[in-house]
């Protein structure tokens, strides 16, 4: 690996052989770790992690797409600091600068009319309340998300996270709807130039120029959906632009700018979630919705939102936004 000048502290925590017991002994035994001997991890700086033993790691994980500018990144701490050192915490029936000064920049750099943010402490956290202004904007029920998707673990977001292994059997999620996922690489169709990955399928394509097979037989599923498993008029539907947790999967060119005009000619509202694409994680745009020439009517985000920092929001537009509010009061 290349040099690195950082000397991380000494450790002088407990031993390796206390911390498993302590994880045995006190822990949730859900939250897993990995590995037959899994890292003990000391310290952070940038790209690079420390275990207590003082080895070196260079991190191409991120703690999940989290860590999004780098670990103790020292402009982050510094602010995080300054913060701190002068006011921790106060209610939001107060005035605070700096949530007015983070919402607007944060919705400055959103498209359109997604102009009002809604802070929380999770991705889920973040999901649930989008479903929740949805069903209360539109005065409807139904949702409808993707096979694969990976939206979160609260029992509510539950029915729209469509992955058997983060499925609990209790009651979750009510009129939530999995709809075919249009994987190009493991779905039934899907060619070369499906995606502009050349890793995204190793099967060729033979459609002409301006035409997508894969992406019409796709949407031809999702239209059953809509005649077969919800009403006439539809709450939501919600997709990540990227799958993360079900393995990277892109969709068809085109697939969710048609999906979007179908779900809004049902009465829908929809919401990208943006927890694992945002922030600039697919390299040529801010946020992963724009790289398929749509603008959602909600936005939600987390995880490089606060750089490990339990932080996320909900973005949508002031006339959505207003609804919600007029229906509490």
């Amino acid at each position: 690996m290349p040099p690195c000048d950082f000397v991380p502290e000494k450790y002088d925590s407990h031993t390796y052989e206390q911390m498993l017991k302590i994880r045995q002994d006190n822990v949730f035994p859900s939250l897993l770790t990995w590995y037959k001997k899994p890292l003990l991890i000391h310290q952070g700086h940038m790209q690079w992690l420390f275990d207590f033993e003082g080895r070196r790691y260079l991190d191409l994980f991120a703690g999940i797409a989290t860590v999004s500018v780098g670990h103790c990144h020292p402009k982050v701490t510094a602010a995080a600091q300054k913060q701190l050192g002068r006011l921790g915490h106060t209610s939001n029936i107060y005035l605070h600068p700096g949530i007015q000064e983070y919402s607007k920049k944060l919705t400055a750099l959103l498209p359109g009319s997604l102009k009002v943010a809604y802070l929380t402490n999770s991705g889920s956290e973040a999901n649930d309340l989008a479903l929740l202004i949805a069903r209360v904007f539109t005065h409807n029920n139904d949702v409808i998300c993707l096979r694969g998707s990976y939206h979160g673990g609260s029992p509510y977001i539950m029915g729209i996270t469509a992955i058997g292994k983060y499925k609990h059997v209790v009651a979750n999620g009510a009129n939530c709807h999995s709809t075919m996922l249009p994987d190009v690489f493991r779905g039934p169709w899907g060619g070369s130039h499906c995606r502009d990955s050349p890793v995204q399928t190793i099967r060729k394509c033979s459609c002409s120029s301006g035409t997508c097979h894969a992406n019409d037989q796709y949407i031809e599923q999702f239209k059953d959906t809509l005649q077969t498993c919800v009403p006439n008029k539809v709450a939501a539907f919600i997709a990540e632009p990227i799958q993360g947790v079900n393995g990277a999967v892109q969709f068809p060119k085109g697939f969710l700018k048609e999906a979007y005009q179908l779900v809004r000619e049902r009465g829908g509202l929809c919401i990208a979630d943006e927890v694992q694409t945002g922030f600039g994680r697919t390299g040529s745009h801010f946020w992963g919705f724009q790289g398929h020439d749509v603008i959602p009517d909600i936005v939600t985000m987390a995880k490089g939102i606060g750089n490990g920092f339990p932080m996320a929001a909900v973005v949508t537009t002031a006339e959505i936004a207003h609804s919600l509010t007029e229906n509490l009061h």
